[in-house]
């Protein structure tokens, strides 16, 4: 009798493309076992000394264009909230507290980037707090298990070589971004998928030059 295969899911709800992602969770749902895994965007990026696509200008328009377009291809609902980035730490950490639970996920994704409800808005995060159905969000908020079961699986993220969300894990093999859900789904397929010469060769690649840190 096989055992299906476990993958983590790193997300962020900051990410345009955690949302998109999160309709295709069922496909992998269906031939693997998913954990949810809310991490703090944030701090990858303080981790590798990288921006956030928002913070640069040109990648900021090509990024939102590039998403409004992925959610019209795929047929979902997308509205950009008034404002981004977001602060999504409130976000994230009810999630935690809630056990990270994939419709509590859903909902709150949905309020975001289906409504352009922000979560660092009173508006934004009263929206959630009632669609979640919950009454004691603060005590919540302030469970320092809640803040160190988040701050783990920022460890977690960084112990893999996290850089960026959403990101799938799976033995150790990181699958970055919406488009790599097939590939993800095709090693799951195929589990010898990284044995082929050619992805064999890639990890003895090495950079002709190194970039001077600021």
């Amino acid at each position: 009798m096989s055992t299906r295969p476990n993958v983590d899911w790193y997300f962020d709800y900051v990410s345009p493309f955690a949302y998109l992602q999160r309709h295709r969770l069922d496909e992998v749902a269906a031939v693997a076992n998913i954990t949810l895994r809310p991490v703090l965007f944030a701090g990858l990026l303080r981790q590798w000394e990288h921006k956030g696509p928002a913070e640069i200008p040109g990648k900021r328009v090509v990024t939102f264009r590039q998403a409004q377009w992925l959610a019209g291809k795929m047929g979902v609902p997308y509205r950009l909230p008034d404002h981004h980035p977001f602060n999504p730490l409130k976000a994230l950490r009810i999630t935690v507290a809630l056990g990270c639970n994939v419709d509590v996920v859903k909902t709150i994704f949905d309020a975001i980037w289906v409504d352009g409800l922000a979560p660092d808005t009173d508006e934004g995060w009263s929206a959630i707090i009632q669609r979640l159905d919950i009454d004691n969000a603060e005590d919540l908020l302030a469970d320092p298990q809640v803040k160190g079961a988040l701050q783990e699986n920022g460890d977690l993220a960084l112990k893999n070589d996290l850089f960026g969300v959403p990101t799938f894990v799976a033995n150790g093999h990181l699958f970055w971004g919406l488009d790599t859900t097939d590939m993800l789904l095709d090693y799951l397929s195929n589990p010898s998928f990284f044995d082929d010469p050619e992805m064999r060769r890639i990890l003895s690649t090495k950079p002709s030059t190194t970039r001077r840190s600021s």
